[in-house]
């Protein structure tokens, strides 16, 4: 049996709580990369000898397995999910074989809805079962590296506190090898459109002999309905089964293996999707329903019967450059159906902005027919383009709707709201999202609410996020696709029927205590308010609710109880139903309230009692949280991982990111040599060739942006510039042959000088098509991307990322080096200004060398020198200026007049950079470059560039 010289053991995420294990061989030029400390505790182990052993459990007959041409096998993939009373307990497993002759990945990759927490985590490697246990974050990376200074084997194992949604395990394992995974994690169904809606992603990526997902559902209230629409195709049509009682319900999808495949003699699965159940509850006429279990309340409130109150509703669209195409021409189509379902008591207004910002009316008008018409009319001449002003958009909003609220214009009983669709971060203005996430909170002054919208992949969703909570509303990811339109209005219908505001629970204090929130500022028809406390047993007679709000035409008081035994009978003699279900639900409630109150805590004091219960909370109740680590273990605790979940770098939670190296010694191994140049000394000689600035020359833009081309065969340099608009996106490089995307975004300056506005690389995108790899780096985050999966480090980190053969190496506040293989790699290097400058931004610049691996049809403002063109330069003569001569410049067939001048390479000095000689193209390079500038211009950070 063949045995792993090495491995790596990683979990990386892209969502909180979701983890990525990678067990991985590591290349022998990159193992020295591997070796970091995290917080004193190390990130890669050793395989030892006699790890894998031959399984002790029974899977039964595994004959039959349909293998892709990579022999791995899916014996079985089961999904179990029970609801109680809105509470989802779900489980994954998946049981798999890798019968090929040689060692190989096996892949466990599963959506995890975002907001659940997963509390088990559990996987079988030939009858060596690893487990799982919660310890607060400290002593868990002490019990890890005890283990690993022990010798024993041991792997570190990370997940991130972004936007939960992929949860992908990878293990590389020798001929042979039978190995099973299970994932546990528990959620909150929430209500949306009058309707619980259950999502399950079942992507097995193969057929699998035994596949199945069983749902159960358990609602005392009552089933009103139980639906599973076709979400997975046509294919499947008649296959799910549903059994519905009066508070009970089964739902069962089991195809054959015949009924997985693709077609009759496809070898491909067709289960690839979400699977979706859908239900609702039987309610009182008051809405409200208390129940009581295990020592535990659990409150949901949902009237339906009620007018809706007025809304005062502002819409800010994002008109920036990126917007262009598919994403504006169906946010337009969605904006013209929302303002066709506004409500005659309504008020509304639209703002446009990209690096201005632009108001279709200066004040709120109400939403009659001429007015919702002239506002159609006015969104269908919107052009995208330019850079993105989100902080004085939302500051113009929020001022429109102050003043309207200070001249006595609102309807005391109304609803007032701003609605933000956006699809990028901001390139022009404030660029600081935690300045604009302060403004926008000052000048809200929770008056009222902000949602926002964030289209495509590209979007600092994280940001918008934060932003819409922290103001009284929610944010939703929208995918630019041909169902943006559709996604828009869905989310608009979410909270385009205000029901209730000032809505406050009251619960006598001797009955109850531990509340979670009870004081919400709106409720929207069709959804659904949860409160939940603990309950003390013996006054069970006073528990009952008192409910104030504001109505439509009155304050509305109402009064909720639950008769306790029945409930309690009910629950017992269910076999599948959740006796913990009140408990788990008030802990759900509960550390996501703490988690909100701690991101806006006034106080470090208060931040760190906040902080300190939940852990409490996470430790008590299994769950990975932000401030507690999953050890995750064999039976002879002989093999460690550690699981934990490190601040979201942008919001600062707490310690631990992957692969980081906060204080390491900067050894450089593995960095090509390129990216660690010593500046050589130049003199000017303007009769000679060009001398390169160290031993390896280089392509590369920098500065507003420069671009500097080094011809090898001919030993030049031949520089120009690009002046274009903050938010165009440039291609770099697009190369059809290796499947290579570079491209840069524009951002403006603060402002003019000399009439000019100066503009700069702010983000840079790289697309690596063949490995499905996306790296955007901005001046703030570098962040790798691999379908839903992702991680996000910070320039103030240091360290380095693998993933699929490709390494990013972070080196803190200073560059970013991207390696691939031995055929390519590429820098970065950050610019930083003084913070009040006022002029001036943070840039980038990026350096390729000429070394780099491009086909034949690599394109793009650097790219199309990978095939070096002929350049004659002759017929030298003074310039216009001193020490700048000129000379004639024959190449493509044109005759340029070129200028002998300097230009920077800042690899070696940052702040004053190393004098580059070369001959200066002038005209944004016309004549050198092929065709126009304007020709590179692309709609998307990843897209590559249409042959003319």
């Amino acid at each position: 049996m063949k045995h792993l010289s090495c491995f790596l053991v990683l979990f990386l995420t892209s969502g909180v709580g979701s983890f990525d294990l990678v067990i991985d061989e590591i290349p022998d030029e990159v193992e020295n990369l591997i070796d970091l400390e995290i917080d004193g505790v190390p990130s890669s182990s050793k395989m030892r000898n006699g790890r894998y052993q031959r399984s002790t459990s029974d899977w039964g007959y595994v004959g039959d397995l349909v293998e892709d041409d990579d022999k791995i096998g899916l014996y079985s993939y089961k999904v179990q999910s029970t609801i109680t009373s809105r509470l989802a307990n779900t489980m994954i497993q998946a049981k798999m074989v890798n019968n090929a002759k040689r060692s190989q990945h096996i892949v466990f990759d599963v959506q995890v809805p975002k907001g659940a927490f997963i509390d088990n985590f559990t996987m079988d490697v030939n009858g060596i079962t690893f487990t799982s246990k919660i310890r607060e974050k400290s002593e868990a990376r002490k019990m890890y590296s005890q283990a690993k200074a022990k010798g024993k084997a041991a792997g570190i194992v990370r997940s991130n506190a972004l936007d939960m949604e992929n949860f992908q395990t990878e293990v590389n394992v020798p001929p042979g090898t039978r190995i099973q995974f299970e994932l546990h994690y528990h959620e909150m169904i929430r209500r949306k459109l009058s309707s619980y809606e259950h999502l399950i992603s079942v992507k097995p990526g193969r057929l699998a002999k035994h596949m199945e997902v069983d749902v159960r559902i358990i609602e005392p209230q009552g089933l009103r309905y139980v639906h599973v629409p076709n979400s997975l195709g046509d294919h499947f049509d008649g296959i799910t089964t549903i059994s519905k009682g009066e508070k009970k319900a089964h739902v069962s999808f089991k195809p054959t293996m015949a009924q997985q495949r693709k077609c009759p003699t496809c070898s491909s699965t067709a289960v690839d999707g979400n699977f979706v159940v859908q239900y609702d509850v039987n309610r009182e006429t008051t809405g409200g329903e208390l129940e009581i279990f295990n020592g535990y309340f659990i409150h949901f409130f949902a009237p339906e019967n009620l007018d809706p109150l007025p809304k005062n509703i502002l819409f800010v669209i994002d008109v920036s450059g990126s917007m262009w195409g598919l994403k504006m021409k169906q946010t337009i189509e969605a904006m013209k159906a929302i303002l066709s379902e506004l409500r005659a008591a309504d008020q509304f207004s639209l703002i446009d902005f990209n690096h201005n910002v632009r108001c279709w009316r200066n004040n709120l008008v109400s939403a009659t027919p001429a007015q919702v018409e002239d506002a159609k009319k006015y969104i269908q001449t919107i052009h995208p383009n330019g850079g993105t002003n989100i902080n004085e958009a939302l500051l113009r909003a929020t001022f429109i709707l102050n003043e309207a609220q200070n001249l006595g214009m609102l309807d005391p009983n109304s609803v007032s709201m701003i609605v933000l669709v956006s699809d990028g971060d901001p390139t022009v203005g404030e660029l600081k999202l935690t300045t604009i996430q302060k403004n926008v909170k000052q000048s809200i002054k929770d008056e009222f609410s902000l949602f926002c919208l964030g289209i495509g992949f590209d979007v600092d969703y994280d940001f918008l996020q934060r932003i819409a909570t922290d103001n009284r509303g929610m944010a939703q990811r929208i995918f630019g696709n041909q169902e943006t339109s559709a996604q828009m209005k869905n989310f608009y219908n979410q909270v385009s029927t205000p029901l209730l505001k000032k809505i406050q629970f009251n619960y006598p204090q001797e009955s109850v205590s531990d509340v979670t929130q009870s004081s919400f500022h709106n409720y929207f028809g069709g959804s659904e308010i949860v409160v939940a406390g603990k309950v003390d047993t013996e006054n069970l007679q006073h528990l009952e609710s008192v409910v104030t709000a504001t109505a439509a035409n009155a304050e509305l008081v109402m009064e909720t109880l639950r008769d306790v035994e029945e409930l309690d009978g009910f629950m017992k003699k269910d076999k599948y139903a959740d006796p913990e279900f009140t408990r788990k639900l008030w802990a759900y409630l509960t550390v996501n309230q703490m988690l909100a109150e701690r991101n806006t805590a006034p106080t470090a004091a208060l931040k760190r009692n906040i902080t300190k219960s939940i852990l409490q909370m996470s430790l008590d109740h299994h769950i990975v949280t932000p401030f507690t680590s999953m050890l995750i273990e064999n039976a002879e605790k002989d093999e460690i991982m550690l699981a934990d979940q490190p601040k979201d770098p942008r919001r600062g939670c707490c310690p631990g990111t992957l692969g980081l190296t906060p204080n390491a010694p900067n050894n450089n191994k593995g960095i090509p040599a390129w990216a660690n140049v010593t500046a050589v000394p130049v003199s000017f000689m303007p009769e000679q060739r060009s001398p390169p600035v160290s031993s390896l020359s280089i392509n590369r833009v920098d500065n507003d942006p420069h671009f500097i081309i080094y011809l090898p065969k001919s030993q030049r340099n031949i520089c120009f510039n690009i002046n274009s608009d903050p938010g165009k996106i440039l291609n770099l490089v697009s190369d059809p042959g290796t499947g290579v995307v570079v491209n840069g975004q524009l951002v403006g300056a603060k402002k003019t000088e000399n009439k000019k506005l100066n503009t700069y690389f702010g983000k840079i995108g790289f697309y690596f098509k063949n490995k499905g790899l996306k790296v955007e780096i901005t001046t703030e985050t570098i962040t790798l991307k691999d379908g839903s999966y992702g991680i996000t480090l910070t320039w103030s980190d240091t360290g380095h990322i693998i993933r699929k053969q490709l390494l990013i190496s972070v080196k803190k506040e200073s560059n970013v080096t991207i390696t691939v293989g031995e055929e390519m790699s590429f820098m970065v290097l950050l610019h930083r200004v003084w913070k009040n400058h006022p002029v001036n931004v943070d840039f980038l610049g990026i350096y390729i060398p000429p070394e780099n691996q491009f086909s034949p049809e690599a394109h793009g403002l650097i790219g199309q020198f990978a095939s070096e063109p002929e350049v004659y330069i002759h017929h030298q003569r003074p310039g216009q200026a001193p020490g700048k001569p000129q000379a004639t410049m024959e190449v493509k067939g044109n005759k340029l007049t070129v200028t002998r001048g300097l230009q920077k390479d800042y690899r070696t000095d940052r702040v004053l950079g190393t004098d580059v000689q070369c001959w200066f193209v002038h005209n944004s390079g016309k004549g050198f470059i092929d065709g126009h500038y304007k020709d590179y211009l692309v709609p998307h950070l990843y897209s590559f560039l249409k042959k003319p």
